[in-house]
């Protein structure tokens, strides 16, 4: 089979599992506190089984890189935490297409920390998500249906965004690492954070429950980092970048279909604007026909 080819089936079956993510959290039952505890729990030990059958734990790693790993996860784990809390919030589709302003916040860090321009044309395509975000923020939801604080919800999607694009800047900074090392350390970082503070002597009762968390871990982590970078590492960027909003859309389809969630037209259209946005960013499309021959 073609790289490229395989590939593309890895990463869009990598973001159609991420896309189904919300279903799990809110069918475990579970405070979120507790579902990104044993997220991590079980996250680490797939991807410890992983990175051993790889041969990946024979080398010694330095102090430097565990440390920026570390501080990853714990931005990773921020980001969780935030992202699962939305969900019950905000709804799912709310969440997750806020979400996905992840492509401004690292605009944004770049500009201010690593003297990237800012463009006319990303600038374009910020302004365009930033209406898309006041359609969303100004579409009263239905009573009883999203829960009851729908702009908590959204802040919490924009506050996770900002948290995964920390870890992203971080993880610039681990080159040449195994990126499944880097994610074993990372959900590592994750247990040890929220051990302390997990209901773990209260445990869930139900198998369903049990089967929720275990596959958030083994899944929605281990399968999905190991198809990710496996996908990453066969495809061009630009390939990447639009299978990528196959998450959200996924994500979408996943919280009408089971949880029977109908979106105001004003809130549609906010949700496709930030998606169309984001899309523009991720993908280099240019607004503006340059003068200057290349």
């Amino acid at each position: 089979m073609d790289n490229t080819v395989r590939g593309t089936i890895e990463m869009t079956a990598a973001m159609a599992i991420l896309g189904t993510i919300g279903w799990f959290v809110v069918l475990s039952g579970q405070p979120t506190m507790d579902v990104v505890f044993w997220r991590c729990a079980f996250g680490a030990v797939t991807l410890l089984i992983i990175c051993a059958a790889l041969g990946l734990l024979r080398g010694r790693l330095s102090l430097r890189i565990v440390a920026i790993a570390a501080l990853g996860g714990a931005s990773i784990v921020i980001n969780w935490l935030l992202l699962f809390s939305a969900f019950s919030r905000a709804s799912i589709s709310i969440a997750t297409a806020v979400y996905n302003t992840q492509p401004f916040m690292l605009v944004g860090f770049g500009a201010l920390f690593f003297s990237e321009r800012l463009t006319m044309t990303k600038l374009t395509w910020l302004a365009i998500a930033f209406a898309g975000m006041l359609l969303i923020v100004q579409a009263a939801p239905d009573a009883g249906d999203h829960g009851t604080d729908y702009f908590t919800g959204i802040a919490m999607a924009l506050a996770a965004a900002f948290f995964w694009a920390v870890a992203a800047i971080v993880t610039k900074k681990l080159k040449g690492t195994p990126p499944h090392l880097i994610a074993l350390i990372q959900v590592c970082v994750g247990v040890v954070m929220l051990a302390p503070f997990a209901n773990l002597t209260h445990l869930p009762v139900d198998a369903r429950s049990w089967v929720m968390l275990a596959t958030l871990g083994i899944v929605h982590t281990g399968l999905m980092y190991i198809l990710m970078y496996g996908a990453i590492q066969k495809l061009p960027t630009h390939l990447q970048g639009s299978l990528s909003f196959i998450y959200p859309v996924v994500a979408i389809l996943v919280d009408v279909v089971a949880f029977g969630h109908r979106l105001h037209p004003a809130q549609i259209v906010g949700g496709a604007a930030i998606l169309v946005a984001a899309a523009g960013m991720n993908l280099g499309w240019s607004l503006w026909k340059s003068k200057v021959p290349a």
